[in-house]
Parts: structure tokens; sequence; C-alpha cells
């Protein structure tokens, strides 16, 4: 009889804690930072950081690890330099740069410029875009480095591609655009 009593008192004591939840509120948090996020502004003064620092600005002329600049400037002038300018890769390399430049060309220029360098890529034929010339136009005198400048910094419609390609992509493709050049002129 004494385990029935013991049992009931077990018992009782759950119904009244079962009674006395109440369903429209949320019970107690034990760490209320889990379940409820805290945001912070960018460059927002948080208290956590010793001596009331902040979230900082990059210092002044810094560059991105890993990114090159540009020397030369988006203008006629800086197009006619470029045109001086041959390909760093290493000319060992050759074959190695070729097939990747052309998996990039096929990537990146192919839809307009076309799979041949000759102007009739995908959305050219489609007419959605016009006056894509090829690049055995004699008009044209594409080089190696013209051809880095235009995607460095774009050409009439088309546009930069420095956000989608690194340096050393964008002279592998600029390379392949000069095989192009070549099997459309023979």
């Amino acid at each position: 009889m004494n385990s029935f009593v013991k049992v009931g008192i077990v018992l009782g004591m759950v119904v009244v804690f079962a009674a006395c939840a109440d369903k429209s509120r949320p019970n107690y948090q034990y760490m209320p930072n889990m379940y409820e996020p805290v945001g912070y502004e960018t460059y927002q003064k948080v208290e956590f950081l010793p001596n009331g620092q902040e979230a900082m600005l990059p210092a002044e002329n810094t560059i991105p690890r890993g990114w090159m600049p540009y020397g030369l400037e988006n203008t006629p002038e800086g197009k006619e330099l470029a045109r001086l300018n041959p390909s760093p890769l290493d000319s060992l390399q050759t074959e190695e740069n070729l097939v990747v430049g052309a998996e990039l060309y096929a990537i990146y220029c192919a839809i307009c410029h076309g799979s041949k360098g000759d102007g009739q890529g995908t959305l050219v034929k489609r007419e959605k875009i016009l006056g894509v010339p090829s690049y055995a136009d004699a008009a044209r005198d594409i080089t190696v480095g013209t051809s880095y400048h235009a995607m460095q910094h774009g050409l009439n419609s088309m546009g930069s591609y420095a956000s989608q390609m690194n340096n050393h992509e964008m002279w592998q493709v600029s390379e392949y655009v000069m095989k192009l050049k070549q099997d459309l002129t023979k």
C-alpha cells in the first residue's frame, strides 16, 4: 500500500504541473541567445570589442590578397598601350594555357563571339546582340594585349570580365583568342 501512495503522489504532481502550464506563452528560455539572434550592422560600434573599437574599413591604397591591379586606364590611349603588352604566361605551358583558355572562352565568350571567333555566337544568331565582329576582321587589329584590355575594362557593348576571371585566366583566354584569330585568317 505504501507504493500505491507514492505512485499516487507522483501522478498528482504531474497533473498539477500539467494543469499549471500556460500554452499561450513560451516556457522559460535557459539560453535566449540560442533562440533569438542578435543582428549587427557591418560597421557599427559593438560592446564586446576592446577599447570601443569597431569593424574598420581597410587602410587606404591596399588591395585584396591575390588580386593585382591593372595599370592601364580605360581610355583609347590605354588601349593603344595595351597593344604593346605581351602575355606574361609561361611559354613552356602554352598547350596547357590554350586548353584552359578554350574552356573559359566556351563559358564566357562563345555565347556572343561564337566558338570559332567568327562573331556568330548563339545570341548573335538569335538577333539578341548585333554587331559582334569576327576576329579575322583586319580593321580590328587584335593583339593579346588588346584582348586582355577588353576583358579587363570592357569594350563597346561588352562589359568587363574582371569580376568573373582572375588575371591569369584572362591572359589564358587572350592567348586562345589569338589562336582563334590565326585559325580564321588561314
